[in-house]
């Protein structure tokens, strides 16, 4: 059975490989595309989603999210993407648009419109869902429920404890925690160790245009180097979609720093229950990281 799905991203080099998973995984059927800023610029990260898009000729909707966090300042990661986001690789020119709407409104009516239960799948900061959420709580009853890649059970790569999605818009981060959603956390617990090898990477341009296309991108990505291998972290949560054996759970309650002079952006993780309070996320801890490249393997020898 095919999960209907909305993904939210803000390409970014790894969210083009999570995108072509989410295209190619047969598990998946991609409803909309949204985007939201992030590691660059909402213009850039939408102009870099329409650009894959026409990449693999995918006729899947887009809308255009948004701009800033809720109320902070934008600070992006063009430093590991790139100036654009997606450095490396020269796209041909097209004509496509996004939506005339904004994407909390696009999610709003693709929700409203499904005869099922629409699983979320955030590889961004939580800005778009925060607002589908606050302008939209009737919408709630149909998401099945809400994977994402972000925060961590131990330490960031944003702040000492904060991981960069989360840390960007903590607010938005902290309106989706409390607001009863179903919730896969796929953090940094798995996605430091959800890797590709150097020698997978090294034969990608042999693989397909797909593999082509995405070893330019890596060339860029995080000054160019492949020797070590890349780790894939926004691949994480279409993985657990696709694959979910392949991840250790533990139900935990998770609330979002917000004030702390050092701590804003932190997920505090209760493992192991001290604080008393229900379980509000399913907490991604382990993963199988030999199962995981097998997968990516499979998905993307499938892209064109």
């Amino acid at each position: 059975m095919r999960l209907p799905m909305i993904l939210d991203t803000d390409p970014g080099i790894d969210d083009a490989v999570a995108l072509a998973a989410a295209l190619f995984a047969p598990q998946c059927d991609l409803k909309l595309i949204t985007t939201v800023a992030g590691n660059v610029s909402l213009e850039k990260t939408t102009r870099n989603a329409l650009q894959l898009l026409n990449f693999w000729h995918a006729d899947i909707p887009l809308a255009q999210g948004a701009a800033t966090p809720l109320l902070r300042p934008l600070y992006s990661a063009a430093d590991v993407h790139g100036e654009s986001g997606m450095d490396g690789y020269e796209f041909i020119e097209h004509q496509r648009q996004p939506l005339a709407i904004p994407a909390f409104q696009a999610m709003r009516d693709v929700l409203l419109a499904s005869p099922e239960p629409v699983t979320l799948v955030t590889i961004g900061p939580l800005t778009n869902i925060a607002l589908l959420l606050t302008h939209y709580p009737e919408c709630q009853f149909n998401i099945r429920r809400l994977v994402m890649m972000g925060g961590s059970a131990g330490r960031g790569n944003f702040t000492p404890n904060a991981e960069f999605n989360i840390a960007i818009d903590p607010e938005a981060a902290a309106r989706v925690f409390t607001s009863g959603l179903e919730i896969v956390m796929c953090g940094l617990d798995v996605t430091n160790r959800a890797t590709l090898t150097p020698e997978y990477l090294a034969a990608l341009p042999a693989l397909n245009n797909t593999g082509k296309m995405l070893h330019a991108l890596f060339s860029h990505y995080r000054s160019g180097s492949m020797a070590t291998g890349l780790r894939m972290h926004d691949l994480c949560a279409i993985a657990w979609l696709a694959r979910p054996e392949l991840f250790t759970l533990k139900s935990c309650f998770v609330a979002v720093e917000t004030q702390g002079q050092y701590t804003t952006g932190t997920t505090v993780v209760d493992i192991e229950g001290k604080l008393g309070l229900p379980p509000n996320a399913q907490v991604a801890l382990d993963i199988d990281v030999d199962g995981f490249r097998h997968w990516v393997a499979e998905v993307l020898a499938l892209a064109p």
